[in-house]
C-alpha cells in the first residue's frame, strides 16, 4: 500500500478500504488486449485502462511518455501468432461487426491507446506510421451513451478506455464477457465518486465494503 493521507491499493489505485481487486473477474480469452497507457495516467484512480490487466490474465500494459525514460517499445506487437488490430479513429478504421470478427483467421491482439482524448489520438497517429500496414484499424459504432462520470467528455461517442475494451470484447468474445466487464466498471465508477464525496454509501452499486 502507498503512504499518504489515505493508503491506496497498489493495483486498482482506490483507497484501501474501497479496493475492488476481489471484484475483478478473471477472464481467460483468446483475444490479447495490450493497453498503451500514458505514464501520467498510471496513478490516477479515475484511469480505467489498468482495469484490463486486473481482469484479463492474457492482457498487457505498456507505459509511454515516461519523463526522460525509454520510448514506447513496439517489440512483439506484430507477429505470426495473432492478427494485430488497433482500436482507434483513423481514416483506415473499420467498424467492428460480427462479420469483421468472423474474417479473422487467427486470435486477435487488440492494441488500445489509453490517456486523454488528445494523448490517445496522437499515439494512434504515431502508431499508424510506425506499425506495418497489416495492422488493422478498428472502431466501435455508435452505441449506448458512456456511463463514465469521472471526467468531462465532450464527444457524444466518447468512451472510457475500459468501456471501449468491454464493447470491443463483446464482438470478439461475446456478450457475457462484455457484461462482466461492464458490471465491474459500474462498481469502480461509483466507488471513485464515493471517494470524492459525490455519492452516498447507499448510492454505490454493489455497496461500500465494510471497514
Amino acid at each position: 500500500m502507498q503512504t499518504g493521507k489515505k493508503a491506496r491499493c497498489q493495483r486498482c489505485r482506490l483507497h484501501a478500504e474501497l479496493c475492488l481487486c476481489d471484484q475483478c473477474p478473471q477472464l481467460t480469452l483468446r483475444t490479447r488486449v495490450v493497453v498503451l497507457m500514458h505514464a501520467q495516467e498510471f496513478d490516477k484512480p479515475s484511469n480505467t485502462g489498468r482495469l484490463a490487466s486486473l481482469c484479463l490474465p492474457n492482457s498487457e500494459l505498456r507505459l509511454r511518455g515516461i519523463y526522460k525514460g525509454p520510448p514506447l517499445s513496439l517489440d512483439g506487437l506484430v507477429d505470426e501468432e495473432y492478427e494485430t488490430w488497433m482500436l482507434c479513429l483513423t481514416e483506415r478504421s473499420e467498424e467492428l461487426t460480427p462479420e469483421l470478427v468472423a474474417s479473422a483467421r487467427k486470435p486477435v491482439r487488440l492494441l488500445v491507446p489509453d490517456g486523454t482524448w488528445a494523448q490517445a489520438s496522437r499515439l494512434s497517429s504515431q502508431l499508424a506510421r510506425k506499425l506495418p500496414p497489416s495492422v488493422r484499424h478498428v472502431k466501435l459504432g455508435l452505441g449506448a451513451p458512456s456511463e463514465y462520470r469521472l471526467r468531462t467528455e465532450h464527444l457524444a461517442e466518447g468512451l472510457a478506455t475500459f468501456e471501449a475494451i468491454a464493447r470491443a470484447l463483446g464482438f470478439l468474445e461475446g456478450p457475457v464477457v462484455q457484461a462482466q466487464l461492464e458490471a465491474l466498471f459500474r462498481v469502480m465508477t461509483d466507488r471513485v465518486l464515493y471517494m470524492r464525496g459525490k455519492l452516498g454509501a447507499e448510492e454505490v452499486r454493489g455497496g461500500v465494503p465494510r471497514k
